[in-house]
């Protein structure tokens, strides 16, 4: 066998790395960013969360690949981890005001979709399509744009640039979440015309 091979290789009876530590971690950021937001209104606090959270979706992505630890259970909770953390931001966010509802929705609307489209896949004895590197580019675009945008809200110093910076990563992360959500819709026609 390539030792090239042998280390690419998943190992997917791991249940307790590094990285799915670090994606549970940002499961808990979850409810902390709505309290931060909704309850206790302290929105620069909340920056520092959606940071440490964008930021370790990126990380712990890398370390199961560098210290070959990608597991079954890390392949489901990195994309739940994320679909969480875009779906109470965003919500939070229409809520208080940082972004506008049609942002919101169009969002909202594309998972969806893609909701819908595992519930056919599994009707048709399949699991979700692989994660495609657009949808993991779209991802990472929008969690690095909402601290921005929130930023923008809670520092008037800050305000113009991280405004500017945060709807320009947005925007993008938007277009490129529909496009991916496109390629997926793809991915499932294949996959269920593979099972007839």
């Amino acid at each position: 066998m390539d030792p090239t091979e042998a280390e690419e290789r998943p190992d997917f009876g791991r249940v307790v790395t590094l990285a799915n530590v670090i994606s549970f971690g940002r499961l808990i950021g979850v409810p902390i960013v709505l309290y931060l937001l909704l309850v206790a209104h302290e929105p620069a606090m909340a920056v520092v969360v959606l940071v440490i959270g964008g930021t370790s979706d990126w990380v712990d992505g890398y370390i199961a690949r560098r210290l070959r630890q990608v597991s079954r259970l890390g392949t489901l909770l990195d994309p739940l981890a994320d679909r969480l953390y875009l779906l109470a931001t965003v919500l939070a966010f229409a809520v208080i005001g940082v972004i506008p509802w049609a942002f919101t929705v169009a969002l909202l609307a594309r998972e969806a979709l893609l909701g819908a489209c595992l519930i056919v896949l599994r009707r048709h004895g399949q699991g979700p399509p692989p994660v495609h590197y657009l949808g993991k580019t779209a991802t990472f675009l929008l969690l690095c744009a909402f601290p921005m945008l929130l930023l923008a809200e809670v520092s008037a110093v800050a305000a113009p640039v991280a405004g500017a910076c945060g709807w320009a990563l947005a925007w993008w992360g938007i277009v490129l979440y529909w496009i991916a959500a496109g390629l997926y819709l793809w991915q499932m026609r294949d996959m269920t015309r593979s099972r007839r």
